[in-house]
């Protein structure tokens, strides 16, 4: 008696799956929508990320010139946290394989601000900002020269720390 009912169970069973494909379309309807809704999202291009860098570029100048370490670190940060994201959204630009050009004075700078070296930091940023431009060069970008700033981006901060 009991292999029949065990028999039907599965019977049943097996019917009640086999039969309802409106649940696996109704997933690949959303699964394909929402496909579509990541590929129209804001996705940042490389000239948004540089133009970043550039304004945490002249932060980290007055910050490290003003012997204010905390802020120095944090833009550094910032500088470095760009890169990064600009390796996971813009994969398919071929100028991001030349980013390690930055690795050394970036860790340079690193360095000249833990140790809180004013004489070490300004070497270190010089060394960026010339790599900077080494790296605009390789990739055809040479006409996009950056420099050491001669004012602060903002007149709202202070880049004291005081």
């Amino acid at each position: 008696m009991k292999r029949p009912t065990i028999l039907l169970f599965l019977i049943i069973i097996f019917f009640s799956c086999s039969g309802n494909d409106h649940g696996a379309g109704n997933l690949q309807a959303r699964i394909d929508s929402l496909k579509e809704k990541l590929a129209n999202s804001y996705k940042p291009g490389l000239g948004e990320f540089m133009s970043d860098i550039l304004v945490h570029h002249s932060k980290l100048w007055f910050a490290g010139k003003n012997k204010n370490w905390p802020l120095a670190t944090f833009e550094l940060q910032e500088i470095n946290e760009s890169i990064t994201d600009i390796k996971t959204y813009d994969q398919d630009r071929k100028e991001i394989k030349y980013l390690y050009i930055l690795n050394e004075s970036l860790d340079s700078l690193k360095q000249a601000i833990k140790d809180k070296s004013e004489t070490h930091f300004e070497q270190a940023f010089h060394g960026l900002t010339v790599r900077c431009n080494e790296c605009h060069t390789v990739n055809n970008y040479a006409f996009n020269v950056i420099r050491v700033p001669e004012s602060p981006p903002f007149s709202n901060q202070d880049f004291s720390g005081k």
